[in-house]
C-alpha cells in the first residue's frame, strides 16, 4: 500500500472539463419574455403548419368569459392544453390549437349594468343595441388582456386569429343551429318551472347554479281534510322549506306505499298551535317528530288508528288560507289530493305540498296527468316580488335586489299563524342552489320559456345514433374515449336524468333566439312557429354582415318577413339562447368553418374541468347530436379543481386565492407549469408556497443535468460519434432504457398522462442519469484521450441531449428552447420546430437490463461500504479505496466470467468508482459490511495499492512509471494527444 504522492505537475489544462455558458441560475421571470418575442418574431406556430404530409390533430379550446384577469384554474386549463397540443405535433400530427373567448351572456352583462348602477343610469332606458355595443366592447378588451395573460403561461397557438362568439360569422352560425332546431321540430314553447334568478331576472342553466349552504325557514302547516267519517274535520300535515310557495299551492300528495294514521292531541304544553282535540294525519315514521316540532311531548297525543290508501282517495283539502277575510275567494277552491310516486316517509310529514310552477317533479305529475291547466299559476314577478294584486301578499319579495332575504316568507309565514293554519316553525341550514354570478340563491318560477324536447324523435333523418336527442347523446357517449374513464359515467347519468334543454334567456347580450310566432295560436298548434327556410337565409345574411344587432334594429320584422309571410300576423321573438348553446354550437364555426378546422367538424380533444360534465361537454354534445346526429368530440379531458396548500377550495373572502401572475413574477412560467406536470390534473391538485419551492427544487435538479450534458458535448461533432453495436455496454444500457422510455413517453403523451411522463423522465435523469451514468462516465469524460469508451459516451450524451430536450419540450417550454438554443443557435432555430426522434427497438436489450441489475446492486453495497469508512474517517475519495466484494451462494451474481458476465476488475472499478476491486465466491465474512436487504453480498474496503495520479486522482500501481510525471498509463497518453493538437 503507497501513500499519495504530492502533486507536482498541472495537468488541469489536459483534461476534458465541461465548458458552457448555460447558466446554473434560470432567471426565467426575466427571461422567458425574450423568447416569447422571439417565437413571435420567426412565427413558430404558422412554421408547423407549413410541414407537410402530416395527420391534423385538434384540440377545441372550450372558452373562458372575457370578463376578467385570469386565476389559477384558468392555467392550468391552458397549460394542459398546450401540453396535448406540442407533445402531438412533437409525435408527427399537424397539432393544431385554435384559442376562443365565450363573448356573449350574463357574466358580461352583469358587469355592464354593475357600471351602470355606479354611475346612476338605468339599463332599460338606454337603446338596446347601444347596450350591446357596450358589452361587445367590453369583451373585447378583456380578450386582449387575457390573450397576453394565456402566451405569458408559453401557451402556443393561433393567437392572431381566435374565435369568437360575437363574431359576426359566429353568431350567423349559432343563429343557424338554433334554426336546426326550429326546422326539425325539437323547439318548443312551454310554460313550466326553470331555476330563475330574481337578481338577475333570467333563467338559468343547471351549468350556472352553484349549491352553498342557506339557512331557510320551514313550516308545518295544516290543511283541513273534507271527507265523510272520523276524517272529517282531521287535518293532513305538510312540511315546506320555501313557505313562500303556499300562495301557489294547489295540491297535496302522499305515498301509496306509506303507513299512514289518525292521531288526536289530548294535552297541550303553553305556546302552542295544537288544540286538545285536534285530528291529524301523518305518516307512521315521522308523526313523532311532527309532534315534537309542535312542542308536543309523549302522552300529549295518541294514535286513534290506520288510514288506508283507499279512505285517503276519497278525501279533498282545503288551503289553510281558505275563506279567509280579504282574499277574495284566491285560495277557496278544494286542492287536489292524490298518490305520488316521489313521496317518502324519511323526512316531513309523509305529504307534500304541491305548487307545480314552482317545482319541477309537481309540475310533471301533473303535466303527465293533462291537468297543468288547472294548477298552474303566476304569482311570482320576474324580480322575484309577488305580483302586486295578490291578496295579502302582493309586492312582496322573496329576495331583495342584493340576494338577501326578503319579506314574503315572513309575511306568508305571519298570515298562517293569524288564520290558525300553522303547526310549528324552525330554521335549517341546508344545500341550496345559488347563481353562480351573482351569488343570490335562485327560485323555480313558471315562467314561458323555449325549449329544445330531448325525447321528442327528430324530424332531420340523421338518425344513425338515435331518433331523440337524448338516445343519440347517450350512444355517442360510449363512442367516446374518456380521460378518466369517471367522466364517461358521469355525463352518461346526467344525460339519463336531465329534462329538456331550456334554450331562452331574458336578456340582451346574446344571440336571440330568431324565430317568429303566428299571433292568436296556441303554442301546440302546428302553424305556431313560423318555418320557412327563406326567412331563415334572411335572417343569418344580415348577421353574416352585420351581427346579431340586426335582430333588434327598428324594423326588423318586417326586413326580415316583408314578401315572404305578412309581418302582421307574427310576433318576433326577443329572447336571446342560454350562453351554453353559443359555447356548444362552436364546433360548428370553429372545427367546421375555418380553413384549420377539421374536415369531419370533429375535434381529437375537448378538455376541461369536471364542471363541465354538465357544462361545455354537455351542451357540447347535446347542440351537436341535435343537428349532426353525432358527438362533436372524440376524447374529453377532464380535469379537477385546484385548491391551496390545505386542500381548501380558493375563495377571496378567505384570501387563499394565488394568481398566475405573482407565481410567473417570481418564479417563471416553467415552474408553474412544472407544477401542472408533477400534478395528477385528473383529481383536484392542491398549490401552495412550499409546493411551489419542492417543484423548483425538481427543476433545478433537471437544470444541472441538462448543464452538465451541454458541458460536456461543447465541441462534439459528426466525427465523435460511435455505431451503437461498438459501444460499451454500459453505453448500449443507457439506449436500452432510451428505448424503454421513448415507449412510455408516446403512449403517456397520447394518454394526455403529463404527470407519467414527467415522473418516468424525471427519475431517468436524476436517477440513472446522473446518479449512475454520468456518476460513472465522469472519470472518462474529463480524463481520457481519444478512446472509443469517451466517443461512445459522448455519443450518448448528444443521443440524450435530443431525447430529454424533446421529450421535456411540451412542459418546460422555455427552458428546453434556451437548452437548445445553447447548442444549436441558428437565427431561425426552435426546439419547438423539431419532433421527438425516432428511437430504433433495436437499442433494447432485455439480456443486459438483467445484468445490469446486478451490477448496479454490486455498487449500492459497495457504495453503502465507502460511505461508511467515510463516516469513520478512513478514507476521503472513493479512488482512494480497493473493494473486496465476497458473492455468497445465495447472491444470484454469477462470479465465472462468460460472455454475457465478465467479473472485469477496471469495468467494476468504473462502476463503483474505486481504484481497483476484487470479487470473492466465498461467502461474506463475519463482520464485513452488508446490506440489510442483500446480506448474500459483502464487502471490505481497503486503501488502494499505488499512487494517485495527479491527473485522475486514481491510485495506481503504475503511477509515476511513465513518461509525464505523476501519471498512470491512461493519463500519460491523453497528455501526448492533448499535447500534439
Amino acid at each position: 500500500m503507497c501513500a499519495d504522492t504530492p502533486e507536482t505537475h498541472d495537468y488541469k489544462s489536459t483534461l476534458n472539463l465541461p465548458k458552457t455558458d448555460f447558466p446554473m441560475r434560470a432567471g426565467l421571470p426575466k427571461r422567458e419574455p425574450n423568447w416569447l418575442a422571439r417565437w413571435e418574431e420567426i412565427g413558430v406556430y404558422d412554421r408547423l403548419r407549413e410541414k407537410a404530409g402530416r395527420k391534423p390533430f385538434t384540440l377545441h379550446d372550450g372558452p373562458p368569459y372575457a370578463n376578467g384577469h385570469l386565476h389559477i384554474g384558468h392555467a392550468l386549463n391552458k397549460t394542459i392544453k398546450d401540453m396535448i397540443v406540442r407533445s402531438h405535433q412533437m409525435m408527427g400530427f399537424d397539432a393544431r390549437y385554435i384559442p376562443g373567448w365565450d363573448c356573449h351572456g350574463l357574466p358580461i352583462e352583469w358587469k355592464i349594468e354593475e357600471q351602470y348602477r355606479k354611475k346612476g343610469r338605468d339599463k332599460d332606458q338606454v337603446p338596446i343595441n347601444e347596450f350591446r355595443g357596450e358589452c361587445r366592447e367590453f369583451a373585447r378588451g378583456w380578450v386582449d388582456v387575457q390573450r397576453e395573460e394565456f402566451k405569458r403561461l408559453g401557451v402556443q397557438g393561433n393567437w392572431a386569429d381566435p374565435y369568437l362568439t360575437m363574431d359576426f360569422h359566429a353568431e350567423r352560425v349559432i343563429a343557424e343551429e338554433f334554426m336546426k332546431f326550429l326546422m326539425n321540430g325539437t323547439l318548443y314553447q312551454g310554460s313550466k318551472p326553470v331555476m330563475w334568478s330574481p337578481v338577475e331576472q333570467t333563467a338559468l342553466a343547471e351549468a350556472e347554479v352553484e349549491y352553498h349552504d342557506k339557512d331557510s325557514f320551514t313550516i308545518w302547516v295544516k290543511f283541513d281534510v273534507v271527507a265523510d267519517g272520523d276524517l272529517s274535520g282531521s287535518k293532513v300535515v305538510i312540511w315546506t322549506t320555501t313557505p313562500w310557495t303556499m300562495p301557489s299551492n294547489k295540491a297535496v300528495v302522499y305515498g301509496a306505499g306509506i303507513s299512514y294514521g289518525l292521531y288526536e292531541v289530548t294535552a297541550t304544553p303553553d305556546e302552542c298551535w295544537a288544540n286538545v282535540g285536534d285530528k291529524y294525519l301523518l305518516a307512521d315514521n315521522l308523526a313523532a317528530d311532527v309532534f315534537g316540532r309542535a312542542r308536543l311531548e309523549d302522552g300529549q297525543w295518541t294514535r286513534l288508528r290506520d288510514v288506508t290508501n283507499d279512505e285517503l282517495a276519497g278525501i279533498s283539502l282545503k288551503h289553510p288560507l281558505a275563506g279567509t277575510e280579504g282574499a277574495n275567494g284566491e285560495w277557496d277552491d278544494l286542492r287536489d289530493f292524490r298518490a305520488a310516486e316521489f313521496v317518502t316517509d324519511t323526512e316531513g310529514t309523509g305529504f307534500v305540498h304541491c305548487a307545480p310552477s314552482h317545482g319541477l317533479e309537481e309540475y310533471e305529475l301533473y303535466r303527465d296527468l293533462g291537468m297543468l291547466a288547472d294548477v298552474i299559476t303566476y304569482n311570482v314577478n320576474p324580480d322575484g316580488r309577488f305580483r302586486d294584486d295578490l291578496p295579502f301578499f302582493g309586492g312582496k319579495a322573496i329576495l331583495k335586489p342584493n340576494g338577501k332575504e326578503g319579506n314574503a316568507n315572513a309575511a306568508i309565514i305571519d298570515k298562517l299563524v293569524e288564520v290558525g293554519g300553522l303547526l310549528a316553525r324552525g330554521k335549517i341550514k341546508h344545500s341550496y342552489p345559488h347563481s353562480w354570478r351573482s351569488k343570490a340563491p335562485v327560485i323555480y318560477r313558471n315562467t314561458p320559456q323555449w325549449f329544445a324536447a330531448i325525447d321528442k324523435v327528430v324530424g332531420d333523418g340523421l338518425d344513425t345514433h338515435g331518433k331523440t336527442i337524448r338516445e343519440r347523446a347517450l350512444t355517442e357517449i360510449d363512442n367516446v374515449n374518456w380521460t378518466p374513464k369517471s367522466g364517461r359515467n358521469r355525463l352518461h347519468s346526467m344525460m339519463e336524468a336531465r329534462p329538456d334543454w331550456v334554450l331562452s334567456r331574458q336578456r340582451a347580450w346574446g344571440v336571440p333566439l330568431t324565430c317568429f310566432t303566428k299571433k292568436g295560436v296556441l303554442p301546440t298548434d302546428d302553424d305556431f312557429l313560423l318555418r320557412n327556410a327563406q326567412v331563415n337565409r334572411r335572417i343569418t345574411s344580415a348577421f353574416e354582415d352585420e351581427g346579431a344587432d340586426a335582430w333588434y334594429e327598428e324594423g326588423a320584422k318586417q326586413r326580415f318577413l316583408e314578401g315572404i309571410v305578412n309581418p302582421d300576423d307574427y310576433d318576433q321573438v326577443t329572447d336571446i339562447l342560454d350562453v351554453w348553446f353559443d359555447s356548444g354550437s362552436t364546433h360548428a364555426f370553429t372545427l367546421r368553418d375555418r380553413e384549420d378546422g377539421t374536415e369531419d367538424g370533429i375535434a381529437d380533444v375537448y378538455m376541461e374541468g369536471t364542471d363541465q360534465h354538465r357544462g361545455w361537454f354537455h351542451s357540447s354534445l347535446l347542440q351537436s347530436v341535435g343537428t349532426t346526429g353525432r358527438a362533436p368530440y372524440r376524447n374529453v379531458v377532464t380535469h379537477g379543481f385546484t385548491l391551496d396548500a390545505k386542500g381548501m377550495k380558493m375563495s377571496k373572502s378567505i384570501g387563499n386565492t394565488i394568481v398566475p401572475e405573482k407565481i410567473v413574477q417570481q418564479y417563471g412560467a416553467d415552474i408553474l407549469r412544472l407544477w401542472v406536470a408533477q400534478t395528477d390534473y385528473t383529481a383536484d391538485q392542491r398549490i401552495g408556497d412550499e409546493i411551489l419551492k419542492g417543484v423548483a427544487d425538481s427543476y433545478r435538479r433537471l437544470r444541472n443535468t441538462m448543464r452538465y450534458m451541454l458541458g460536456s458535448l461543447n465541441d462534439f461533432t459528426e466525427s465523435d460519434r460511435v455505431d451503437p453495436a461498438d459501444m460499451p455496454e454500459l453505453e448500449r444500457w443507457v439506449l436500452h432504457r432510451l428505448a424503454e422510455l421513448d415507449a412510455q413517453v408516446r403512449d403517456g403523451y397520447a394518454k394526455f398522462d403529463f404527470q407519467g411522463v414527467f415522473q418516468a423522465v424525471f427519475t431517468f435523469a436524476t436517477v440513472d442519469l446522473s446518479a449512475f451514468y454520468f456518476d460513472i462516465r465522469k472519470d472518462a469524460l474529463y480524463c481520457d484521450g481519444d478512446t472509443l469508451r469517451r466517443r461512445s459516451a459522448r455519443t450518448v450524451l448528444d443521443i440524450l441531449f435530443h431525447r430529454l430536450t424533446t421529450w421535456l419540450a411540451p412542459i418546460l417550454v422555455f427552458t428546453t428552447e434556451e437548452i437548445w438554443l445553447e447548442r444549436f443557435p441558428g437565427e431561425g432555430s426552435s426546439v419547438h420546430l423539431t419532433d421527438i426522434p425516432e428511437t430504433p427497438q433495436s437499442w433494447l436489450d432485455a439480456d443486459l437490463a438483467a445484468k445490469m441489475k446486478d451490477v448496479r446492486t454490486i455498487r449500492r453495497v459497495v457504495t453503502g461500504a465507502l460511505e461508511e469508512m467515510r463516516v469513520r474517517k478512513e478514507i476521503g475519495s472513493s479512488l482512494e479505496a480497493c473493494a473486496t466484494v465476497y458473492l455468497g451462494a445465495d447472491s444470484r451474481v454469477p462470479l465465472e466470467k462468460t460472455e454475457v458476465w465478465p467479473l472485469d476488475r477496471e469495468y467494476f472499478a468504473d462502476i463503483c468508482i474505486v481504484s481497483d476491486i476484487l470479487f470473492s465466491e466465498a461467502e461474506p465474512p463475519e463482520g464485513v459490511f452488508e446490506l440489510e436487504s442483500l446480506p448474500s453480498i459483502g464487502v471490505v474496503i481497503d486503501r488502494a495499492i499505488g499512487d494517485k495520479c495527479e491527473r485522475c486522482w486514481k491510485v495506481l500501481p503504475d503511477v509515476g512509471s511513465h513518461s509525464h510525471g505523476g501519471v498512470c498509463g491512461r493519463c500519460d497518453t491523453a497528455v501526448d494527444e492533448a499535447n500534439a493538437v
